[in-house]
């Protein structure tokens, strides 16, 4: 794999990765922004980045690194910024992101995601599911065993298990199948 083309899906520096942001310096100090790659869903090896708490960066690194060498498909890994910040933006263009500083969607309470201790992936094959059938992204749809798709059994779920991170679809409500966070 070391010889191939790879194509840059994100190039930025750390400033253009947070501009704009709204998070505090101290949380801002302790994010760390890392290249991970990735066979994307044009069965071609890419690079992209990430933004996530310091602590945390060797788990992403490594377990995006598993996700290489599965050829897991994964969409994209662009800084949120891309997106003007907006999560649903995000995931409509199933977008891979960690560190976004905002609150859960319809509450008052800060995301894990604004302190980059929250990863999603692959938010399209791995959607949002409400209680009240609701799903986000518009048009996702959640089937195990497709291409993208995580499930309870999935190696990446299991490695982001060992290393201490909950999964989102082993949630009770909603499910979030492309979460993972680390408290």
């Amino acid at each position: 794999m070391p010889n191939e083309d790879i194509i840059i899906d994100s190039a930025m520096s750390f400033a253009e990765a947070i501009e704009g942001s709204t998070a505090p310096l101290e949380i801002i100090d302790s994010l760390s922004m890392i290249d991970v790659y990735y066979c994307s869903f044009d069965g071609l090896r890419h690079q992209g980045q990430i933004l996530v708490d310091a602590k945390l960066e060797d788990d992403i690194y490594e377990i995006f690194e598993l996700i290489d060498r599965l050829r897991f498909p994964v969409g994209k890994v662009i800084p949120i910024v891309s997106y003007r910040w907006e999560d649903n933006d995000s995931m409509a263009d199933n977008n891979s992101s960690a560190f976004n500083f905002r609150v859960i969607a319809d509450t008052n309470k800060l995301s894990l995601h604004s302190f980059g201790r929250a990863v999603d992936i692959n938010p399209l094959q791995n959607p949002v599911i409400y209680p009240n059938g609701i799903i986000a992204p518009a048009g996702a749809v959640y089937r195990p065993g497709d291409s993208g798709t995580f499930s309870a059994n999935h190696p990446v779920v299991d490695e982001f298990i060992k290393r201490g991170w909950h999964w989102g679809g082993n949630f009770e409500q909603p499910k979030d199948y492309h979460h993972f966070e680390k408290t």
